[in-house]
């Protein structure tokens, strides 16, 4: 899995149609530890079988989508 902020990755996979890597890309401005830390771990959680499959999961400030 790759753990990002830059939204070009996730981009440059797509076309690809591969299985994999995974990709949990964050979009917000702060991305210090103490900020999405505990919301990280809990999108990790919940959004597991995708992220094992091969998923792009994007985190914002409001919600995490697959």
């Amino acid at each position: 899995m790759v753990f990002t902020h830059d939204l070009d990755f996730g981009i440059a996979l797509a076309p690809t149609r591969a299985g994999g890597p995974s990709v949990l890309q964050v979009r917000t401005q702060d991305v210090s530890p103490t900020h999405l830390g505990a919301t990280v771990v809990s999108v990790l959680q919940a959004q597991r079988e995708f992220l094992v499959g091969g998923a792009l999961v994007t985190i914002d400030q409001a919600r995490a989508r697959v």
